[in-house]
């Protein structure tokens, strides 16, 4: 874990500035909320709101990132004011949550400006229930999310937009699927069945802090597609929460709520979420751990006694997420690791051909394009296939099998940012074999994909680098062929 985020490479510091830009932009929206007279509870929900905009908002060009941010108080403002209205109805509150929570998870099937607004809105009614929201307070709570939010585009979109200097990515699209085929369908469900297991075991644990439970489950959830990827990420949140507790009793507790060391502790926090979200779902747990602990320490309920329950809460939540996916509409590793390795494998040949092309003369063909998309679908591939070589899997044979394909199918991007490298240069020259040696790939990824015929293994190494290249991808993709076709299916089998 600690390899994960302290040695994880950054290329370009985007964590960092990442991190770094939401202090920024959040410590603005917090200033602007207290020189616009908002109280300290509406304070906190500015910053929410701010740390909100500056985190799900994911979409792949700027101006879609743009234009999810507009839309994010058109969603939020009326959950909010649904869950301030609802305070006092119980009954009414919770079934109003779980169908935000249905809607939120259900939204992702529109991709990733679906998927933020889902988050957005789920994290709205959480809040609300967080600073206990009532009615009454609603017209300053409205003033703090627009605020926020204004301040928190602000600084992505003027202040610090480093976004406008990176060409923008090819975001692989979520398995095609219709009705209960979908994946996001099936989740949608899940995470409701989740959340009312969780929102009633939470009630009868506390029944004020009952929130906890849902919001445990609603973020194991997020991010995942199969059972295993969501079993791993209920059990590292859990370790991350605890850490988090270990570490709370520590430090947040000794500081009291006082003013300036809590402000520096929130201040570390977020950069913590932003730093490690993309690399360790548990750092990023810790991290979140600590700003809860913060803010109830500034609120002055901070106690030992309220950090043990945010535990049981905590193991509540993923234990509601857990039953969900084993029993309702359960997505296998298998299905999402398979669709992904398939989508990795036509991305390699596509990648391949591009290369080729550029290498031929073509002024089109773009080979380093095509290799950001790859280095997307393998860490999705990587995600998908976490639960098999996770240290707690028994399966030791599949576990052999998923690290072998993982080890092979980084080759095969090795292999490739080589090509490209090659491509790139502008007094590389076509070679007529690697016309050939481009069919023989494409006829191996087919191959690999559909499941039959052979994969050609070339012989020997060839002086120019080009075909070098195309040649060691043509061994790595021979290899893939051994723990691809195993005699209990067609690709890995997982859980």
């Amino acid at each position: 874990m600690l390899k994960r985020m302290f040695v994880a490479p950054d290329p370009g510091r985007i964590r960092l500035r990442f991190a770094a830009r939401a202090v920024l932009g959040i410590g603005l929206a917090v200033v602007v909320c207290g020189l616009a007279g908002q109280t300290l509870v509406g304070a906190i929900a500015g910053g929410l709101a701010a740390l909100l905009t500056l985190f799900t908002v994911a979409d792949a060009t700027v101006r879609g990132q743009a234009v999810t941010t507009a839309l994010l108080p058109v969603v939020g403002v009326p959950v909010l004011a649904l869950a301030a209205e609802l305070h006092a109805y119980p009954v009414a509150r919770d079934l109003a949550f779980l169908a935000v929570v249905g809607a939120g998870v259900y939204a992702r099937r529109w991709g990733a400006r679906g998927h933020s607004l889902g988050v957005f809105a789920f994290m709205t009614f959480f809040a609300a229930q967080f600073l206990h929201a009532t009615p009454e307070q609603l017209p300053g709570l409205y003033q703090a999310v627009l605020l926020s939010v204004l301040s928190a585009a602000a600084t992505r979109f003027g202040l610090w937009c480093y976004e406008r200097r990176l060409a923008p990515p090819l975001v692989p699209a979520p398995p095609a699927g219709t009705g209960l085929a979908r994946v996001t369908t099936r989740q949608a469900v899940q995470a409701v069945v989740g959340a009312a297991f969780a929102l009633g075991v939470g009630q009868v644990v506390s029944g004020q802090r009952w929130y906890w439970a849902v919001g445990a489950t609603w973020w194991v959830f997020v991010n995942t597609a199969s059972r295993g990827e969501t079993l791993i990420r209920g059990f590292r949140r859990i370790l991350g929460t605890v850490i988090g507790i270990a570490l709370g009793l520590l430090v947040v507790i000794p500081a009291h709520g006082a003013t300036v060391p809590t402000v520096v502790l929130l201040a570390v926090a977020v950069f913590g979420i932003f730093y490690s979200a993309a690399v360790s779902y548990t750092w990023m747990m810790l991290s979140v751990t600590l700003l809860a602990e913060s803010l109830y320490g500034l609120l002055g309920i901070l106690t030992p006694g309220l950090l043990a329950l945010r535990v049981a809460e905590t193991g509540v939540g993923a234990l509601g997420a857990a039953l969900a996916v084993l029993v309702v509409l359960p997505v296998t590793t298998h299905a999402i690791t398979d669709a992904w390795i398939q989508r990795a494998l036509r991305c390699v040949h596509a990648c391949t051909a591009e290369a080729a092309a550029r290498l031929a003369g073509s002024a089109t063909a773009a080979p380093a394009r095509r290799l950001g998309e790859l280095e997307r679908l393998l860490g999705r591939v990587g995600l998908a296939v976490a639960p098999l070589v996770h240290p707690l899997n028994p399966l030791l044979g599949r576990k052999r099998r998923a690290r072998r394909v993982l080890a092979l199918l980084d080759d095969c991007a090795r292999e490739i940012r080589g090509l490209a490298a090659v491509a790139a240069d502008p007094v590389a020259s076509h070679d007529a074999r690697l016309t050939a040696a481009c069919l023989r790939v494409e006829a191996s990824v087919l191959a690999l994909t559909e499941g039959s015929g052979p994969v050609h293994r070339p012989a020997g190494v060839p002086d120019e680098p080009a075909l070098a290249h195309l040649h060691g991808l043509e061994r790595a993709l021979a290899d893939l062929a051994e723990p691809l076709r195993v005699p209990s299916g067609p690709v890995l089998v997982g859980a």
